[in-house]
């Protein structure tokens, strides 16, 4: 497409003198000054140089306030091939537009990834493949400064009205995040950083991009922090300093896509208006673990929450104080997603995949290869290298072993090491409590302790879980 001004000069009579048409063609950025033949037997006006420098001048200012106009108008949108690919734009009034050739450097379009978990289900390991893939930019629970702001001293939302408006400020943050726009969290980080640079960030260690250059000052050697280190809780907030948001945000920016952790949404069908957002191609990855092991590892990391279910676990005895709502509202959530998913209604299909944690653990390198063909990425060698260091248990860091939130370990063991110390009768309640969760999901029931017990007794059906077809 050109966009053409012209200009007409009556010509005198005197030869040599004609019409010119100026012309700006936007893509190959040349002015083409075009003589066109004179007329005979028009008269009119002579044309001097004068006139026709002035005219020239006319001309070219019109030709300049015109592309500004045009480029003003696609502001914020079809400025590169990742907006003319976006669906917003295909389907837009500038379909034909973004189809020419527009001079950019080519590049796929942005990956919105979303890993959708519970508590305890294996979701640090599993975001840890997205971290390690050099062009993600990943991001581990930012939701947990909006929970901390709405919700009292009792941990939870103090009235039903509030629950809404806690999922609502949920979306907008991730929308906000994915847009790469780190400043919209500032409202809810206490205390409020300042000059957008905040030491407060939740588990910034965990992210390999808020961890290096140009987030984190390069330390000595020039290096900063190295993407293979471990991401302890304290090592990054001490070699990096305080976290600068700007530069997070231009960090997001210079990578090629989001990914995103996080326990604190429900249901799938509370990311409705965020899978139907036309700025985003958001990709859900549902995952799912064993409810009965869910529990235990509660149990283990949250003592304070979870005291009566040990002393039952201790004792054999349950408690009257015992919440059973704690794993009963786990399982009614997670077969709801579930459900919601697997029935692939419009509004999520291609954007779902449902990834159970023990499948992961037993088989991680086939696993991770199909998290990563869903979300449309290589897996990419520096992935395969840290799946093999970090599920083989044989960790040179011992500390790292008894980190809560540690990825490194036996993913195999690690799996299933809840049957060796939850309780038989403890297992009974959770199967009878949470029976479709473990029937949809292919999670066997146990009938006595020995069979608890016995570890080459599996536990896990093979099941294929293809959104539109029931698990086979």
């Amino acid at each position: 497409m050109s966009i053409t001004s012209s200009f007409t000069v009556l010509p005198r009579k005197h030869a040599g003198c004609g019409l010119f048409i100026l012309c700006c063609d936007l893509y190959s950025k040349q002015l083409i000054v075009q003589k066109i033949c004179y007329i005979p037997g028009w008269t009119g006006m002579e044309c001097s140089w004068k006139m026709m420098l002035l005219l020239v001048c006319a001309s070219l200012g019109v030709q300049y306030t015109a592309i500004r106009t045009l480029r003003d108008s696609l502001s914020g949108r079809c400025r590169g091939v990742y907006h003319c690919q976006s669906q917003h734009h295909r389907e837009s009034k500038w379909r034909s537009f973004c189809n020419e050739s527009w001079p950019f450097t080519e590049e796929a379009p942005r990956k919105h990834i979303l890993l959708f978990a519970t508590t305890r289900s294996g979701s640090s390991f599993t975001g840890q493949l997205l971290n390690h893939h050099p062009e993600i930019f990943y991001m581990f629970e930012p939701l947990y400064h909006v929970q901390q702001a709405f919700t009292n001293s009792s941990g939870g939302p103090r009235r039903r009205l509030e629950r809404r408006a806690l999922l609502g400020a949920y979306r907008d943050l991730l929308l906000n995040l994915y847009n790469c726009d780190l400043h919209f969290v500032e409202s809810y980080i206490r205390p409020e950083p300042q000059d957008h640079v905040t030491n407060s960030f939740f588990r910034r260690s965990s992210s390999h991009a808020l961890c290096s250059p140009p987030v984190c000052p390069e330390g000595e050697g020039g290096t900063g922090l190295r993407t293979s280190d471990p991401p302890e809780e304290t090592r990054c907030p001490k070699k990096c300093g305080p976290l600068n948001l700007t530069l997070a945000s231009a960090s997001c920016l210079s990578r090629g896509h989001v990914a995103i952790k996080t326990v604190r949404i429900p249901e799938v069908g509370d990311l409705r208006t965020l899978a139907e957002d036309p700025r985003l191609d958001l990709k859900i990855i549902h995952l799912v673990r064993d409810p009965r092991a869910i529990l235990a590892s509660r149990m283990m990391t949250f003592s304070d929450q979870f005291r009566a279910w040990k002393i039952w676990n201790a004792t054999g005895r349950q408690p009257r104080s015992v919440d059973l709502s704690q794993i009963t509202g786990t399982c009614k959530d997670m077969v709801a997603s579930a459900e919601t998913g697997l029935q692939n209604p419009s509004w999520l299909q291609g954007r779902y995949l449902l990834v159970r944690y023990e499948d992961l653990a037993f088989n991680p390198q086939h696993k991770a290869s199909e998290i990563y063909r869903f979300v449309g990425l290589e897996l990419e060698d520096r992935v395969r290298m840290w799946m093999t260091r970090n599920t083989r248990g044989d960790s040179s860091a011992p500390s790292e072993l008894n980190y809560r939130y540690s990825t490194t370990r036996d993913s195999r063991v690690a799996a299933e090491s809840w049957r060796l110390h939850l309780d038989f009768d403890i297992v009974r309640t959770v199967q009878n409590q949470c029976n479709r969760t473990l029937a949809l999901l292919g999670y066997r029931p146990v009938h006595s302790a020995a069979q608890l017990r016995n570890l080459s007794h599996s536990l896990l059906e093979t099941r294929t879980f293809q959104p539109g077809l029931w698990p086979t």
